[in-house]
């Protein structure tokens, strides 16, 4: 069966301190992609993961999130199945869309359909957070708000479609490096009010990744500048830029190759604003 894996922007994110384990108290909201990873998968007898990646970079041994989350279903639910998985990836990597956390949600949802475990959905984010902090948003991939580490999820109501434009530089940001380097920042920025709806769009990570990675403020704030753009900002730690388009924009992705050259990568998508109707 075939099973797609939905990116993710964070259309806001508070660092609110750090927590003894290590990791942060945050409160973010995320909000589905149209963009998506497909994962063909196939059950066999036997136990075990054949895994494969239509991106060479990405490993295909046990640290990929993918065979992970096969480990961890098994383990949960106490069942013995092997699995063959295929990856073709759309979504780019390092990129603060959370393509891999995306691609171990859907794995988790999709050994529960075909297995017929029937798991609960708080079950299945009880598993996905084990393996991460943002993959328990993707079990229903409905705008939330996500608070404690990320994998406190609270679906939201109803948020306005959007037209988005993606636009990642050839570089990745390290997750752990940005987290860190908020913690070392000097407020040097200007700030301004930017809605999408209701949601104020903020990023407390823009400030520290753009003090080191300057074509990212470079872009977001020629993004703004360009006719067409409503809005821009970092989705989650970097490097993506995203920006919320009018309806009437047509040649926006050429212009931002002209400028910036053909290295950036630029998909065009919507943001996806309907809750999920599956509840705990």
């Amino acid at each position: 069966m075939v099973f797609h894996a939905p990116a993710k922007v964070n259309l806001s994110l508070r660092i609110l301190g750090k927590r003894a384990d290590g990791f942060h108290d945050i409160e973010t909201i995320m909000a589905p992609l149209s963009l998506s990873d497909t994962l063909d998968i196939e059950l066999q007898e036997g136990s075990g993961v054949d895994f494969t990646c239509s991106d060479a970079s990405l490993p295909c041994d046990g640290t990929n999130l993918v065979c992970r989350a096969v480990d961890a279903f098994a383990r949960h639910t106490g069942r013995q199945f092997r699995t063959r998985v295929h990856l073709t990836k759309y979504i780019p990597h390092g990129a603060g869309l959370g393509g891999g956390s995306s691609d171990a949600a859907t794995v988790l949802k999709a050994l529960d359909l075909t297995l017929g475990t029937r798991l609960s959905i708080c079950e299945l984010e009880s598993i996905a957070a084990s393996l991460g902090s943002d993959i328990p948003f993707f079990i229903r991939s409905s705008p939330s708000l996500c608070r404690g580490r990320g994998e406190i999820v609270e679906p939201l109501g109803i948020l306005p479609k959007a037209n988005i434009l993606l636009v990642k530089p050839p570089f990745p940001v390290p997750t752990a490096w940005a987290y860190q380097a908020y913690k070392n920042k000097t407020k040097t920025s200007e700030t301004f009010s930017q809605w999408h709806g209701s949601i104020e769009l903020m990023n407390d990570l823009e400030e520290p990744v753009f003090s080191k990675y300057l074509v990212l403020s470079v872009l977001k704030r020629w993004l703004l500048d360009q006719s067409g753009v409503r809005c821009a900002m970092m989705s989650g730690s970097g490097s993506t830029i995203f920006a919320i388009l009018n309806e009437d924009v047509l040649d926006l992705e050429d212009r931002v190759l002209a400028y910036f050259g053909s290295s950036f990568l630029v998909r065009r998508c919507q943001l996806l604003g309907t809750p999920h109707t599956d509840h705990c």
